[in-house]
């Protein structure tokens, strides 16, 4: 580890807030607003889901949905995780759908309060402070952790130990837009692989410029193989669809899980989902032993089904 001197930080923070000027994203619509719920769900769409994914298709949808934190407690789930379907990991919206039951009204401005409601972590308290509240906090994303780790030359650093130095380094006077600053910095130029150090307003102070890919060293990602097996019923131009129980999808709507058998096999395709790489395999069927519910193609796609459901819904509509 390696320590910078006081006047180096505040230069490093003056060249971070002017390149931001200029090339930081500054038009994204949750950096346009101190509204602190349209900025709690635009960081809990933002995980795990791209930037432009999160503004073209379901930022702005949401929000015109559920207005408030009292319109989106009041609403039904089913209702939120139909407004979330396509964006995976539902726990979230489940999280966020609980916690504006808990606090109809605002959240609230205390990091540790924060991290006590459901699915509010660490980074997402800090995110919340720093972005609606304007208050001096580090905030730590990957990207923003990617930048620390090579500027402050922090080899195999614990989380405890990033969160300080990104503490250490936030602006006293302009906390929030030097944390934007950094968070697009890892984004555009601090890249995890072949990083464009000459066009980074750091380079002259950072300590790990010269190897920075042996900060950014991850762990191979181990995935889980399975099959699904689910039935296709029509009856009366309709087809059926039941509620998920299981870990993946509770809650959602999708297709009955069957037993396969060979000479009703329809299509397969292949579906990710976390952990798991899926191949889901389609099957005629007549009955299923759970209990369904009827949609046209139309009203299932308006329904709150996964991602996966969806998928299969697609590939469906070009066999009939």
């Amino acid at each position: 580890m390696i320590f910078l001197s006081e006047q180096q930080l505040q230069n490093a923070q003056k060249k971070l807030l002017a390149w931001y000027n200029k090339f930081g994203r500054k038009e994204l619509p949750w950096r346009n607003t101190e509204d602190v719920y349209h900025i709690y769900v635009s960081e809990i769409m933002l995980q795990q889901t791209q930037v432009k994914r999160v503004m073209e298709e379901y930022y702005p949808q949401f929000l015109e949905k559920f207005t408030t934190l009292k319109a989106l407690g009041d609403a039904k789930e089913e209702e939120v995780l139909a407004a979330w379907s396509g964006l995976g990991y539902y726990s979230r919206a489940r999280n966020l759908h609980a916690t504006a039951k808990l606090c109809p009204l605002s959240l609230p401005d205390s990091f540790s309060e924060l991290q006590k409601l459901p699915g509010i972590g660490r980074y997402t308290a800090s995110a919340i402070c720093s972005f609606a509240y304007g208050q001096k906090v580090g905030v730590v994303d990957t990207n923003i952790a990617r930048v620390i780790k090579r500027f402050f030359a922090l080899l195999d650093a614990t989380e405890e130990q990033v969160y300080k130095k990104a503490e250490a380094f936030v602006h006293v006077d302009f906390p929030t837009t030097h944390n934007q600053a950094l968070m697009d910095l890892g984004s555009l130029v601090c890249v995890p692989n072949n990083p464009t150090c000459k066009e980074c307003p750091l380079d002259a102070t950072c300590k790990g410029k010269n190897e920075p890919e042996i900060y950014t060293k991850k762990q191979k990602k181990v995935y889980e193989a399975l099959e699904l097996y689910y039935g296709i019923w029509f009856q009366d131009g309709k087809i059926a669809l039941k509620q998920s129980v299981g870990r993946m999808y509770k809650g959602m709507l999708e297709l009955p899980s069957v037993e396969p058998i060979e000479e009703d096999f329809i299509s397969e395709f292949k579906h990710s989902y976390t952990k798991y790489r899926l191949t889901v395999k389609l099957y005629r069927v007549e009955n299923v032993k759970d209990e369904v519910f009827w949609f046209s193609h139309e009203e299932a796609e308006k329904a709150h089904i996964s991602s996966l459901t969806k998928k299969a819904l697609k590939i469906l509509k070009e066999f009939t």
